[in-house]
């Protein structure tokens, strides 16, 4: 019943004693998959990463198997983040997310107060650990548009326990084919937390902004993929604390557009058709020490292994590794792909000479004349079919050959 209370109190219209902070829930945040982290963690542009699914639900919109992602990563004095994640096909344009992760440290030594200092390594020794569980679902609204939404429930255990929450909301639209622009209201509903004291925080929404392209480079057998995704638009970000610099910037777009601009993210990616893919990316424009670099590889139709590195001006380094399976791939041949229109050259959706073919398709034809001599009918020779054993080999139209078992 106190935990149900406890939950009930993060909504803000239900405090009177709420503080307006920044970095509310701030694990919530976190990039948990390796591939979006090789590409600069700009996830809300990053499409079949399931792990990155708290900042990318409308992702689930073409999920079309069944996937269980994991994720292990190392931080800094033996801190540990673990995130696990399942997407789930509800129908052909809709899906369900469940996500579940772990951050904290393990073994930390303490002396209660009053206590002796113990002899050699005989410590008492604590655990502190945030633990997250999301839930998200994405659909296809039109042909060209896609909804995500999530909720997201967070338990802090420290040195004393808090409870979290926050809602967000996103929509992706396919300006013309491989073009994707996206946007998320991050905390619709307030991120909140409530802790033991009694203290309420909240963090006010915001809203960022996401694009990614995707080019066919066939003299290198594979695909190139550009991503990108802003700042928040309308808060102020601390970026400056995070890198150590004199400078003031975390600036919102409306106050400042080009530090606004040097707030965001980017990757570029490689992917080969033989299933190897080379990624690298800033995790931030205002300096190139936020480089990323990471490498994926799909070792079977059911199994794909990531792996990211991540640089920091301040601190060490980051080492990332996740693993994606599919249990209905591992079971099932690949489905074949649904069939969905093309994405129109002109932005209205419509070409220009359609109206055009409209017109002319309701003109009606002249009947054919009564007296007018048929064409003649040419029959075709044994010099224009061949046959064999086991095939036809007929001719084409076009001049061709089709093969027909």
């Amino acid at each position: 019943m106190k935990v149900l209370e406890k939950i009930f109190l993060l909504f803000p219209c239900c405090s009177l004693a709420a503080t307006l902070v920044t970095g509310v829930n701030e694990t919530m945040n976190m990039e948990p998959g390796a591939r979006s982290a090789a590409l600069g963690s700009a996830t809300m542009a990053v499409d079949g990463d399931y792990l990155g699914l708290v900042s990318n639900p409308y992702q689930l919109a073409n999920a079309r198997y069944l996937w269980a992602s994991f994720s292990h990563t190392a931080y800094f004095e033996d801190s540990q983040y673990d995130f696990a994640s399942v997407a789930i096909p509800l129908s052909l344009d809709q899906g369900l997310g469940i996500s579940f992760a772990r951050f904290g440290s393990d073994d930390i030594p303490y002396i209660r107060e009053g206590d002796p200092l113990p002899e050699g390594n005989d410590y008492e020794t604590l655990s502190i650990a945030d633990w997250m569980f999301s839930a998200t679902w994405g659909k296809r609204l039109f042909d060209r548009f896609e909804l995500g939404v999530g909720f997201h429930l967070l338990y802090r255990d420290m040195d004393q326990t808090g409870f979290g929450f926050r809602g967000d909301a996103g929509l992706r639209y396919r300006i013309l084919d491989d073009l994707y622009v996206s946007g998320l209201l991050k905390g619709w509903t307030s991120s909140a937390s409530v802790w033991e004291s009694g203290e309420f925080e909240y963090a006010a929404p915001d809203f960022y902004l996401a694009a990614s392209y995707g080019l066919d480079v066939r003299y290198l057998y594979g695909k190139l993929g550009l991503y990108w995704q802003s700042a928040g638009v309308f808060r102020h970000e601390p970026r400056d604390l995070g890198f150590e610099t004199d400078e003031s910037r975390g600036e919102p777009l409306w106050k400042d557009p080009l530090d606004w601009l040097s707030g965001g993210r980017a990757g570029i990616e490689f992917a080969f058709d033989f299933g190897l893919s080379l990624r690298a990316g800033l995790s931030s424009f205002s300096t190139l020490e936020s480089f990323t670099a990471g490498a994926g590889v799909v070792i079977a139709k059911f199994l794909r292994v990531d792996y990211a590195f991540e640089s920091h001006p301040v601190l060490s380094p980051v080492h990332r590794v996740s693993v994606s399976i599919s249990p209905y791939l591992f079971a099932h041949p690949p489905k074949p792909e649904p069939v969905r229109s093309a994405a129109p050259t002109s932005l209205l959706g419509a070409e220009k000479d359609e109206p055009e073919k409209a017109e002319a398709a309701d003109v009606d034809e002249p009947p054919p004349q009564e007296d007018a001599p048929s064409a003649p009918v040419v029959e075709e020779t044994s010099s224009d079919v061949h046959e064999s054993s086991d095939e036809i080999l007929e001719t084409r139209p076009s001049g061709g050959i089709q093969w027909e078992e």
